[in-house]
C-alpha cells in the first residue's frame, strides 16, 4: 500500500480534521506512516490564527520539499486554514508544493492526488459537514466529535469565518449514532467541537438538548465541549450542564479583554457585565465549576486603563488556566487595516505580566485541592515520573499519581498531596 504522513498544527478542530483526512486517505488506499521519508503523500494540516503559526508551517514545508529531493511520485500538500487563507497563491509562494486543500475540500483528496499539475481545491461550501465520513481516530480514552463547522460571529481580529465559512450543524441523530460507535470502540470521554460550539442548532435541537442526548449514551463517562462563545450560552445549555453529571464542570469561555471599549471594538457581542453575569449563572448551576479563557493584549486602541481592566477581570473570575496572546493583525480580517497603537515591546510587557499573574492564580487554585479527593480518568503513564500514571479530573486538570494497577480508561479516586501551577500530584485511594 502507498503511505501518507500527516502533521497537524493549531486547535482541536484541526486535530479532528486530521483524523477526518486520515480516514479519507485510508479509504483511497493509503496507510499511515510516522516517517515522512517513507511516505508517498506528505500533508500538513495548518492553522491561520496567528502569523507565527503560518511562518512555522512555511518553514517546515520547505524543509520537507528539500528533503524529498527527486523521489519520484512523492506529493507534498497543505491543508486547512492556512491553505484557505492564502489559497492558490501558496502554489507560487512555495515552489515544489503539489496541492492545496481547504477545510471544505477533504472529500476530494483522492482526485487532488491524481492530478498531474499542482492543484488547489479551496472553494468554501456552506453545506459541507462531512456527514457520512468516518474519521481514523487516534488511540486513547478521549475522542473528538465535530458537531458543527464554520462561524457567523466575525469578530474583528479573527480570520476563522473567512477560512472555515459560515455556521452549519450536523443532525443530532447522526451525531448520536457516531457517539455510540465511539463508545463501542472503547472511548470513555467525548469532546464536542465547533468554532462556536454552543451555537449548535439543527431541526429544533439546540446545544443544551444535544448535551443531554450525548450524556445519555451508554459507555460515555464524560462529555466536554470547546469552544463556546459567551453570547451563545443559553439557559438550555446551562441547565443541561447542571442536570447531567456526565457533562464536566469545566468550560473554556473566551473573554479576550476585560474592557468594554475593547470588546466593542472587537465586536464580541457582549459586555463585561454580561460576561460576569454568565459566569455567576454557571457557578450557581454547576458546583465546582472551573474556568479557562483566551486573552488578547495590545489590540489597537488598548490603553493602560483597558489593560488594567483585563488584569482585574482575570483576577475576579479567578481562572484556573488562560491562553494569553499578543495581538497579531491577520490579513483579511476587519481589524487588519486598523492602525496599531501598542508597540511590540509594550505588548510583550503586558503579556508577560498576565502570564506571571496567571501562574500565581493557577498555583493558588491547585493548592486549594490539597488533601481533597478527585476523580481521574486514567490516560496512561506519566511523562516524567517513571511508573506513575496520569489523567484528567473533571475540571480538566492533569493529575499524576503513584503506581497502581489502574490502566487507561479506568476511573479512579486520587487524593491530592501536592501541586504545581499545572499539575496535581497524589495517590490513588479507590476506584
Amino acid at each position: 500500500m502507498r503511505a501518507f504522513y500527516l502533521e497537524s498544527y493549531g486547535c482541536q478542530m484541526n486535530l479532528a480534521d486530521s483524523e477526518l483526512i486520515a480516514g479519507v486517505l485510508s479509504g483511497c488506499g493509503y496507510r499511515p506512516t510516522d516517517a515522512a521519508e517513507d511516505a508517498d503523500v506528505i500533508l500538513l494540516n495548518t492553522c491561520a490564527i496567528r502569523e507565527h503559526a503560518e511562518q512555522r508551517v512555511a518553514q517546515r514545508v520547505r524543509q520537507l520539499i528539500a528533503a524529498r529531493g527527486y523521489r519520484e511520485g512523492v506529493k507534498i500538500g497543505l491543508a486547512g486554514c492556512m491553505a484557505q487563507h492564502h489559497r492558490e497563491k501558496l502554489l507560487s509562494m512555495v515552489p515544489g508544493l503539489d496541492f492545496v486543500v481547504g477545510p471544505d475540500g477533504y472529500r476530494r483528496l483522492g482526485e487532488l492526488l491524481e492530478a498531474e499539475a499542482p492543484t488547489a481545491d479551496v472553494q468554501l461550501d456552506r453545506d459541507e459537514t462531512y456527514e457520512g465520513l468516518l474519521p481514523a481516530r487516534a488511540d486513547g480514552v478521549r475522542a473528538w466529535l465535530t458537531i458543527m463547522r464554520g462561524c457567523n460571529r466575525f469578530c474583528t481580529f479573527c480570520v476563522v469565518p473567512y477560512v472555515r465559512g459560515r455556521e452549519r450543524s450536523l443532525p443530532a441523530d447522526v451525531l448520536i449514532e457516531e457517539l455510540e460507535t465511539i463508545a463501542a470502540s472503547g472511548y470513555r470521554e467525548v469532546v464536542l467541537l465547533g468554532q462556536t460550539v454552543n451555537a449548535y442548532r439543527h431541526d429544533g435541537v439546540d446545544f443544551g438538548e444535544l448535551l443531554r442526548r450525548c450524556a445519555a449514551v451508554d459507555g460515555i463517562e464524560r462529555v466536554r465541549f470547546t469552544s463556546p462563545h459567551p453570547a451563545d450560552m443559553t439557559d438550555s445549555a446551562i441547565e443541561a450542564m447542571g442536570d447531567c453529571p456526565e457533562v464536566c464542570p469545566y468550560i473554556h469561555l473566551p473573554l479576550q479583554s476585560g474592557s468594554d471599549t475593547i470588546l466593542e471594538a472587537m465586536d464580541r457581542g457582549h459586555t463585561v457585565s454580561e460576561y460576569r453575569e454568565l459566569v455567576s449563572r454557571l457557578r450557581d448551576a454547576v458546583p465546582g465549576m472551573s474556568f479557562s479563557t483566551d486573552i488578547i493584549v495590545g489590540y489597537p486602541g488598548e490603553t493602560e486603563e483597558d489593560f488594567e481592566a483585563t488584569s482585574s477581570m482575570m483576577d475576579e473570575i479567578d481562572y484556573d488556566h488562560a491562553f494569553l496572546f499578543k495581538y497579531s493583525a491577520r490579513e483579511g480580517t476587519r481589524a487588519y487595516k486598523v492602525a496599531e497603537t501598542v508597540s511590540e515591546k509594550e505588548k510583550g510587557r503586558r503579556l508577560q505580566r498576565l502570564i506571571e499573574e496567571q501562574e500565581h492564580r493557577s498555583l493558588a487554585s491547585n493548592h486549594r485541592t490539597l488533601g481533597l479527593p478527585t476523580e481521574v480518568l486514567v490516560e496512561g503513564p506519566a511523562k516524567r515520573q517513571n511508573g506513575w500514571m496520569s489523567g484528567k479530573n473533571p475540571q480538566f486538570k492533569t493529575v499524576v499519581f503513584e503506581p497502581t494497577d489502574a490502566g487507561p480508561g479506568d476511573l479512579v479516586r486520587v487524593e491530592v498531596s501536592s501541586a504545581t501551577s499545572h499539575t496535581l500530584v497524589g495517590r490513588q485511594t479507590g476506584l
